[in-house]
């Protein structure tokens, strides 16, 4: 490797390491509060947190790899510019083409890594995620119920209890609220025991209370005083957003949904964009004498918020069906690459320009 190409890799290397880095750190520590406030609310299980967040990061590198790239090139070649180091490489007769030459050694390796998280480990670790909060919605395991607190989880449902025996599954002074269609449900209980806590077919027993169903419409509401009432909770269900997320590229192949269709090509389509936001980085962070390091971070930051935007409607556009599934999610780096060419030709002209 060409030392000019050697320099480059390892100026935006050490720049990709510590931003992607801190995009985690910063990125754990948001999930963990967020799901740390949903144990202390008895949503889930505390021993359920770090492996929601870890799974997360998983998800969430397909986005943050690209990003620390695309920040990484644009920074370290301000820099060059900035000290007009580009600009002498430049004036001894070095083609331009070996910036890219080098980005490109860093941006292919990256960008399978990118495609083989978002094909493999992405919709994996949604899967994974569905399991542990079905787990904790769906089993009625009472370890991370807390006493005197209103315990909800996302299915609507909520339990309020006085006191909770963990060692035989049973709660005290017990009130439960839970919607089901267009009806709501309320149960008043002494006592309930948790007869089965498995996530398929969970069950409990309710001891001495009063039981109510208002209908929504308001024309079948009506009241039940028992003394033992068997109560079967319904298991959480996946949703079609989060199926389509968490099934394997084999089966999204097969299908011919266009939800299905949709994530298809947005996991295909993930390295080939980071690839391209890394080249367009190389054009766009060419500055001006005096102009500063940081002066295009604007307009790099104004791309990247299109190319976000962009690529989460044609994904949106293309499950409704609302536009064909070719090019699909597939225009949005079509129309990238078409850019950066459009730049790469402004760039030679400039160039032609420089050296006559």
């Amino acid at each position: 490797m060409y030392l000019i190409e050697r320099y480059i890799m390892v100026a935006t290397q050490r720049l990709v390491i510590t931003i992607i880095g801190f995009l985690i750190f910063i990125f754990a520590s948001y999930s963990t509060q967020r799901y740390l406030t949903d144990a202390a609310n008895g949503t889930l299980a505390l021993q359920s947190v770090m492996y929601i967040v870890f799974y997360k990061i998983l998800i969430a590198l397909e986005m943050l790899l690209p990003v620390g790239l695309y920040v990484s090139v644009a920074v370290a070649l301000g820099q060059l510019y900035n000290d007009s180091e580009i600009t002498a490489v430049l004036a001894s007769g070095i083609s331009p083409f070996r910036i890219y030459k080098a980005i490109m050694f860093l941006a292919i390796p990256l960008g399978i890594l990118v495609t083989l998280l978002s094909m493999y480990a992405r919709p994996w670790a949604y899967a994974q995620i569905f399991q542990l909060k079905q787990q904790a919605q769906s089993e009625l395991d009472v370890s991370h119920l807390q006493e005197k607190k209103f315990n909800l989880n996302d299915s609507g449902r909520m339990i309020l209890s006085d006191k909770i025996n963990r060692k035989n599954n049973l709660l005290s002074d017990v009130l439960i609220y839970s919607i089901s269609g267009n009806n709501t449900f309320l149960f008043r209980a002494h006592s309930v025991q948790v007869v089965n806590p498995a996530i398929a077919s969970p069950a409990v027993t309710l001891h001495s209370g009063t039981a109510y169903q208002l209908d929504h419409k308001g024309t079948d509401d009506n009241v039940q005083t028992y003394k033992n009432f068997n109560l079967h909770p319904k298991p959480m269900k996946q949703s079609i957003e989060l199926r389509s997320k968490s099934a394997s590229m084999a089966e999204l192949s097969r299908s011919h949904d266009p939800a299905d269709i949709a994530e298809r090509q947005w996991r295909e389509s993930r390295g080939i964009i980071a690839i391209l936001m890394a080249l367009l980085a190389i054009p766009l962070s060419r500055t001006r004498p005096r102009q500063g390091r940081f002066a295009t971070l604007l307009p790099l930051a104004v791309l990247f918020v299109l190319i976000f935007y962009a690529g989460n409607i044609s994904r949106s556009l293309v499950a409704s069906d609302i536009i064909p599934s070719f090019p699909g999610v597939w225009t949005v780096p079509l129309i990238m690459l078409l850019g950066f060419f459009g730049l790469l030709a402004h760039q030679a002209s400039l160039l032609q320009k420089f050296f006559r």
